[in-house]
């Protein structure tokens, strides 16, 4: 048991019931808790209760892990052999899907990427650290500016005896004070902006966001390469010290433009008979990624730490259809709140610990509870507000039931959006989507219409219930601004 529980709850009467409630200090059961306040038989759901303490988990030698976050750049739900794809072949990812843990139902917390890093690094929904939407160069399409309260993952972890590095896409922060190294990381070698214009030379509207720590660096060669060689030597020198690491790895592939080496492209037109040339190229481009991946577990490997490192995999939201992505059977892609926007691959590796070919099919998880998770398996804790939940232990086997709970996604956006946000809601088996700020809101029921294409009528129970809970939301959202004060433009 944690020797110490803080709780916060945050919605409706039990938000205001919470300032009554002060630490709990002695060690009772959370169930036995909710039961003594008469909130677990009134069966009310707690999507805002933060619980921090000392872990009771280490490494298969009685360590801490090191840790190895894993995150890619709109990899679609069909777009890797394990889960489905017939033209691509993506070995060595696939080997961390058969040696560990696959959640089958888990999502990004945004259809794109700066929000759904928001959400990893702060363990919050993204709008409430006032990152809406995706951050850019340009003020005038720009639709996210980091909070200055937010508490990131590697300040959480430094706390707890870890060196912490990333290595690749960090897409929260142009410049100083919100940079890699502002919130904690130790080391930063990588990409500070959104996309790259061209693989190769890493500029975005001309300008170089490559850095080493605070530094600009001009590197040579495919930014996928770079990203897994500056990843490799890191873990090796961090192998050598005694200390854990977390390695934050955020590859910028299979983001557009989709350029693959010209090697990976032939290599797929030549086996895959038939293939258009723009599905080859994102084939391709995924190939390339996937191999690098492999280099990085064989350098774990090498390096001898691999029993005492969790390695957690997953994607930032879902595949680009219009530059050749498939999300399977899901509806939808990038962009969008239907599934095909937000459910992503997830797998986690933890040699002794996590048992292989594991898969739950049931458990609903996010992106946000990616922080909670990863401070209990390093024993780091915390006692600031979260919006996620661990899943470490239904990730190691254990006893831990799937209940229900409010969940929420947005988006703010500029082009034809016009600056406006767009949502979707989801409580168990039902999602209430706006798949643009100028379309009606559609209620489905994903348990019998997994495709999104039977919506419910508008009186029905959850339609008002999760437009409620949504509403909610939005006023706790709308206290935190996505901008920098004041606006120039």
């Amino acid at each position: 048991m944690p020797s110490k529980v803080v709780l916060k709850f945050r919605y409706g009467n039990v938000a205001r019931s919470a300032k009554m409630l002060k630490k709990v200090e002695d060690m009772m059961e959370r169930r036995d808790f909710l039961k003594g306040i008469g909130l677990a038989a009134a069966g009310v759901s707690m999507p805002g209760l933060v619980t921090t303490g000392k872990a009771a988990v280490a490494g298969a030698r009685g360590k801490k892990p090191n840790i190895v976050m894993i995150l890619v750049d709109d990899l679609g739900y069909g777009d890797l052999s394990s889960y489905g794809a017939k033209d691509l072949k993506s070995p060595n990812i696939d080997g961390l899907v058969a040696a560990g843990l696959r959640i089958d139902n888990f999502y990004a917390n945004c259809p794109v990427c700066s929000p759904t890093r928001a959400a990893l690094l702060t363990g919050r929904y993204p709008d409430m650290v006032g990152v809406p939407g995706v951050i850019r160069t340009h003020i005038e399409n720009n639709w996210g500016y980091l909070s200055k309260h937010a508490v990131l993952l590697p300040k959480v972890l430094n706390r707890a005896g870890y060196h912490t590095a990333i290595v690749g896409k960090w897409h929260l922060g142009l410049e100083s004070p919100n940079t890699p190294n502002d919130h904690g990381f130790d080391h930063f070698h990588g990409y500070l902006g959104d996309m790259m214009d061209d693989y190769y030379n890493h500029r975005r509207h001309g300008i170089n966001y490559m850095r080493l720590d605070d530094k600009e660096i001009d590197p040579t060669g495919h930014a996928t390469d770079l990203f897994t060689k500056w990843s490799i030597d890191y873990i090796r020198d961090r192998a050598k010290s005694g200390k854990p690491f977390f390695l934050y790895l955020p590859y910028n592939a299979p983001h557009a433009p989709i350029q693959p080496p010209k090697e990976w492209f032939e290599k797929v037109k030549k086996r895959e008979k038939g293939i258009s040339d723009k599905r080859a190229k994102l084939v391709a481009l995924i190939e390339h990624l996937d191999d690098g991946i492999g280099k990085v577990v064989s350098a774990i490997k090498e390096s001898g730490v691999a029993d005492d490192t969790l390695i957690i995999f997953t994607s930032d939201n879902g595949g680009q259809v219009n530059v050749g992505a498939t999300n399977g059977a899901l509806r939808g892609g990038k962009q969008d709140m239907y599934e095909g926007g937000i459910k992503e691959p997830f797998c986690a590796v933890w040699p002794g610990m996590i048992k292989a070919g594991g898969r739950d099919t049931e458990r609903v998880a996010l992106t946000m509870d990616l922080y909670p998770t990863i401070c209990e398996a390093a024993g780091a804790t915390f006692e600031h507000e979260i919006d996620g939940q661990s899943i470490l232990p239904a990730l190691l086997g254990k006893e831990q039931p799937k209940k229900n709970r409010y969940l929420f996604w947005v988006r703010r956006e500029g082009g034809a959006y016009g600056g406006r946000a767009y949502y979707a809601a989801r409580y168990g088996d039902f999602k209430l989507v706006q798949n643009s700020p100028f379309e009606p809101m559609e209620l489905y029921d994903l348990k019998n219409d997994p495709g999104e294409q039977q919506p419910l009528p508008s009186n029905h129970k959850m339609y008002a219930q999760l437009f409620g809970a949504l509403r909610n939301h939005v006023i706790k959202a709308g206290a935190v601004p996505w901008e920098k004060y004041p606006v120039q433009m």
